[in-house]
């Protein structure tokens, strides 16, 4: 995003994805984070990350409390394995 005011919102949206995903945001919260990832790829990958990262817990956990920190610790490695495995190729030509 370029756009900074996008950003801003991008991050607004990022920190509600859970109330959403909880079911814990009311109808309005709800309509303003989707409309924002309609338009948002960034967001709404982040979001998917996120959902994949509830259902595992939901999963592994069994209904038990998890750890204090395990989604932080689950996103931080999640996000560092997106990084490592995104590459950037530059094409330079040069006047001969």
């Amino acid at each position: 995003m370029s756009d900074p005011d996008m950003e801003m919102d991008c991050t607004a949206v990022l920190a509600d994805v859970w109330l959403m995903l909880d079911g814990e945001c009311d109808q309005a919260t709800r309509q303003r984070l989707q409309e924002h990832m309609d338009h948002c790829s960034p967001c709404i990958e982040a979001y998917g990350i996120e959902e994949k990262i509830k259902g595992l817990l939901s999963r592994k956990c069994g209904g038990d409390q998890a750890p204090d920190g395990l989604r932080e610790r689950l996103r931080i490695e999640i996000h560092r394995c997106i990084t490592v495995s995104t590459t950037v190729t530059e094409v330079v030509e040069t006047d001969r």
